[in-house]
C-alpha cells in the first residue's frame, strides 16, 4: 500500500499547525474546550475547571504500551503520553488515581513534545494521548514543536468520548487515528454513573465527526494502524452500557466497516463497590452477547 505521511506535517508545510496553536490557547481564556463549557480563564486558574487542568498539562507517565489494540502496539508498543485529570467522573475508573485524584505532574509543551520524540526513538508506531480532550491546546502546541523536531509517526487520540465540536475542528488535519469511546446509549445512565449530560447526543456527534475526518481504518502491510477511526466499548454488567443501540448507531449512522474493540475488562473499582448495579465483573455470558449484537447490527471488524 502507498506510504501515509501524518496528517499533520501538511499543516506544519502550510504554516496552519501553529495557527491551531494560536487558535486554540486562545480559547483557554473563556474555555469551550469539552462539553462542560465552564467558560473559566484557565490561564490564570483551575478553581471552577471539570477538568482541574489550568495552562500546564499534567502528565502522569508516559512510555511503550504493550497491552493497546493490536493494530496500534506493533513491534515496540504504542507510545502512550497519559494525562491526568479528566472531564468525566466515571465511578468505576479504573485509573481513577490519575483521572480523578490527578496523580503526575505540570508539563510545559516542550517537555510533551520531547517525550513524544522520545518514544518514536524507542521504535513506536504511533504517539497515544490518552485522556486528551481537556488539554487540546497543549497536544497542538507540543505537536508543532516535534514536528518542527522530526516527529514523523501517526497520531492517536485516545478519549472518554466527551469531546467538543470546537476541539475536533482544531484537531482536523492532525489526528491521524480516533480511538473514542462509546460508554453509554442513555443520557440518564451516563449522567448517574459519570456525572455528565447529555452524553449519547455528544458522543454519537463527535464520533461521526471523526469518522468524517479521518475515514475507517488503515492499516499498514503489517497490519498496524496508520489512519482512521477505532472505537472502544466497555461492555457493563446488567446492561448499562446499552450495546445494541451503539452497535447499531456505529453500522448505520457510520460504517459498518467501524473497527469495534469489544472490551471485556470491565471490574469493579473506585466507587463501583458501593454501587449495586456496578458492584461485579460482567459475565462471560454478558460479554458474548456484546459480541453477538456487535455481529447481527453488521460490524464485522472486532476485536475481541
Amino acid at each position: 500500500m502507498a506510504a501515509f505521511d501524518p496528517l499533520y506535517l501538511n499543516l506544519l508545510r502550510r504554516g496552519e499547525l501553529q495557527t491551531r496553536v494560536r487558535q486554540s490557547w486562545a480559547r483557554l481564556g473563556d474555555c469551550d474546550l469539552c462539553p462542560h463549557d465552564c467558560h473559566i480563564d484557565r490561564r490564570q486558574t483551575t478553581r471552577g475547571a471539570v477538568c482541574r487542568t489550568g495552562e500546564r498539562a499534567v502528565v502522569a507517565s508516559f512510555g511503550p504500551h504493550l497491552g493497546e489494540e493490536r493494530c496500534l502496539v506493533g513491534g515496540h508498543g504504542s507510545g502512550t503520553i497519559f494525562f491526568s485529570w479528566c472531564n468525566l467522573r466515571c465511578q468505576f475508573c479504573q485509573n481513577y488515581d490519575i483521572s480523578q485524584l490527578g496523580e503526575g505532574a505540570e508539563a510545559e509543551p516542550g517537555d510533551i513534545a520531547s517525550m513524544m520524540l522520545h518514544l518514536q526513538s524507542r521504535g513506536c508506531d504511533n504517539i497515544n494521548f490518552v485522556t486528551p480532550s481537556h488539554v487540546v491546546p497543549q497536544i497542538l502546541a507540543a505537536v508543532a514543536i516535534a514536528a518542527e523536531r522530526g516527529l514523523h509517526i501517526p497520531l492517536v487520540y485516545n478519549t472518554g468520548g466527551y469531546d467538543a465540536m470546537v476541539s475536533l475542528a482544531l484537531l482536523d488535519g492532525v489526528i491521524d487515528i480516533y480511538m473514542p469511546d462509546m460508554k453509554y446509549a442513555d443520557a440518564g445512565l451516563a449522567r448517574r454513573y459519570s456525572k455528565i449530560r447529555n452524553y449519547p447526543a455528544i458522543n454519537r456527534a463527535a464520533v461521526k465527526e471523526m469518522h468524517r475526518q479521518v475515514g475507517d481504518l488503515v492499516l499498514d502491510d503489517r497490519g498496524v494502524a496508520v489512519r482512521g477511526l477505532l472505537v472502544r466499548h466497555l461492555v457493563l454488567p446488567n446492561g448499562i452500557a446499552g450495546t445494541a443501540d451503539i452497535v447499531r448507531f456505529l453500522a448505520n449512522e457510520v460504517s459498518p466497516h467501524t473497527y469495534l474493540n469489544v472490551m471485556d475488562q470491565y471490574r469493579p473499582c473506585y466507587k463501583a463497590f458501593e454501587i449495586p448495579d456496578l458492584d461485579r465483573a460482567i459475565t462471560r455470558s454478558e460479554y458474548r452477547e456484546a459480541v453477538r449484537l456487535a455481529e447481527v447490527a453488521g460490524l464485522h471488524r472486532l476485536e475481541t
